[in-house]
């Protein structure tokens, strides 16, 4: 039962053996001489996907060791930050309130800039301290 076929014609998979041993897509590829298809050989595909499994699996370690030490180094700057907020708490608890307006005005007189900057956080800050406590 042989037909003449040309490239185009679909073709008909229970004349090459039923379905899952012929050509795919309505005829524009079809079967080998062996009976392997580019889908069923096997060995490329799984090597590729256990490669790539593989080098994604080191690359999220990697990016987890990353991750891991930046988080060490945040923790260890908020430490040491902290100790010095505790510090400075501890000398203003010490201090008359006369005494730290005097200072405050006269740091702002030395150093313009930077109080004006200060100011602005700081108002920023109790901005959304306020704002979240209303909801």
């Amino acid at each position: 039962m042989s037909q003449n076929r040309s490239s185009n014609d679909p073709i008909n998979t229970s004349t090459y053996g039923g379905a899952g041993t012929g050509a795919t897509d309505a005829g524009t590829k079809r079967e080998s001489s062996t009976g392997m298809t580019p889908s069923n050989t096997g060995v490329s595909g799984a090597s590729t996907g256990a490669g790539t499994a593989a080098g994604l699996k080191s690359q999220a370690q990697e990016y987890g060791q990353k991750v891991a030490d930046a988080a060490t180094q945040a923790k260890d700057y908020v430490a040491d930050k902290m100790s010095v907020v505790g510090d400075k708490v501890k000398d203003l608890q010490n201090k008359d309130f006369s005494q730290v307006a005097d200072e405050a005005k006269e740091y702002a007189r030395q150093k313009p800039g930077q109080a004006l900057l200060i100011s602005a956080a700081a108002g920023f800050v109790i901005g959304l301290l306020l704002r979240s406590s209303r909801r």
